[in-house]
């Protein structure tokens, strides 16, 4: 048999767009090449569509100078806006920190008392001893004089408060030096006598808020606020 004859076939001719065919990824119309300048993509001969980063279909975006003092304007009326609620708020986290600290001085007070059997003082620190924002002091008062002198037990010391926040106090006896004492049996009562009873209020403030401190004829505490409170926190005693 003969064998049969091998015909080289030629390779196959590349494949070449028909006459005035786009390219493969160009825009098709003059209107859909204005589209894709307007996006920020550029049409590459015999390649997609090639943005500015080199990807197919990155797009950067950028702020105008109006833009940019748009956003200011609208951060700044923000800000206006929330600056009040938040000085507000500022206020009366301080002011609960020192009705707070007040409170623990008066709690300690008590309980030293009774823990050592016999009358104990909490008083200012100021010389006068009628301002408590100057600080307070926990002692045993040995002469008398409701002031803690040196020489004289110290049990406790706190600092001066905010300048911004005010105490005033009222008491049934004994307002100036400012005192708070407690006796034996957990009682308040008179500096100069243990079996005389004393009771009163220590009024704290800062800008609009108000707290009030009351210790009735007991020894026992409680805060409340004069605003919503009302009557109930009016009174010096109870």
């Amino acid at each position: 048999m003969n064998p049969r004859p091998i015909i080289a076939t030629p390779p196959a001719a590349a494949a070449r767009p028909a006459t005035g065919a786009p390219l493969a990824g160009a825009p098709a119309t003059p209107a859909a090449a204005s589209r894709a300048q307007r996006a920020g993509f550029t049409a590459v001969p015999g390649r997609a569509l090639a943005g500015r980063t080199g990807a197919a279909i990155a797009l950067v975006a950028g702020l105008t100078l109006i833009e940019l003092l748009v956003v200011v304007v609208l951060a700044l009326v923000l800000l206006g806006a929330a600056a009040p609620s938040f000085t507000d708020a500022l206020q009366r986290m301080r002011l609960q920190a020192a009705v707070n600290d007040l409170q623990a001085g008066i709690d300690l007070t008590r309980s030293q008392a009774i823990a050592r059997g016999g009358k104990v003082l909490m008083a200012p620190l100021e010389a006068s001893g009628v301002n408590w924002q100057s600080g307070w002091a926990i002692f045993i008062d040995h002469n008398g004089n409701r002031r803690p002198d040196a020489g004289e037990p110290l049990l406790y010391r706190h600092d001066p408060l905010r300048n911004d926040i005010s105490i005033t106090s009222k008491f049934t006896s004994g307002n100036a030096p400012s005192y708070i004492a407690y006796n034996a049996a957990g009682r308040t009562c008179s500096a100069a006598s243990s079996l005389t009873a004393r009771w009163g209020a220590l009024s704290l403030k800062q800008g609009e808020h108000a707290r009030k401190i009351i210790i009735n004829m007991l020894g026992r505490v409680r805060v409340c606020d004069p605003g919503p409170d009302g009557e109930g926190c009016s009174g010096a005693a109870e």
